[in-house]
């Protein structure tokens, strides 16, 4: 099913997604590859305070390529999820709702997202420069000194993704391959 979504990105739109949505989202989105994420995980276990509010925020694991000219950003694809699997959990008990990135979730970060009613969305590896089209404003926010993988708030429009794994747990990464195969056996 095809669904439009506004953020910030609630415990109630949340619900409402099912792993093999397509979605389009518009509204803020943060970014954050590792580094990122080793450093608001460490201001957390210090005690102290993010350099964002990400409750009911969605972070995009995206590192941009420069914009060139008379653009917002350049080519802006989808990380590789999996290598922000050991700090999503504790992002996710402060009121993170969505993660945007590539590739299956550890099983913790699974139960995690059961636990705080969150959500993980794929987008397109390869279409990084047509996801950039998507990008209306770009600004560095934290950790300017991580240069492409700085903190950005971006402001994006119809961005466009797909559930991979919903709110109760329900992986696409899992179903696809089933679904695929035995609609497979249909054709013999």
């Amino acid at each position: 099913m095809k669904k439009t979504i506004t953020t910030p990105l609630t415990k109630d739109k949340v619900r409402e997604l099912r792993a093999g949505d397509i979605v389009l989202i518009s509204g803020i989105v943060y970014t954050g590859r590792d580094a990122a994420h080793k450093r608001l995980v460490d201001l957390l276990r210090k005690g102290e305070k993010l350099p964002i509010d990400i409750e009911n925020q969605i972070i995009y694991y995206v590192g941009p390529t420069p914009a060139k000219p008379n653009q917002i950003i350049g080519s802006a694809g989808p990380t590789t999820s999996g290598r922000m699997d050991k700090y999503t959990p504790m992002l996710l008990d402060r009121g993170l709702k969505g993660m945007i990135g590539k590739g299956t979730r550890s099983q913790e970060v699974i139960e995690s997202m059961k636990k705080n009613t969150a959500v993980y969305f794929a987008a397109i590896g390869g279409a990084g420069a047509l996801l950039g089209k998507c990008v209306k404003k770009s600004e560095i926010v934290a950790y300017e000194d991580l240069d492409s993988e700085a903190v950005r708030k971006l402001e994006v429009e119809n961005l466009p993704v797909i559930v991979a794994i919903d709110s109760e747990g329900n992986n696409l990464y899992e179903i696809g391959p089933e679904e695929y195969l035995h609609n497979g056996q249909d054709i013999k």
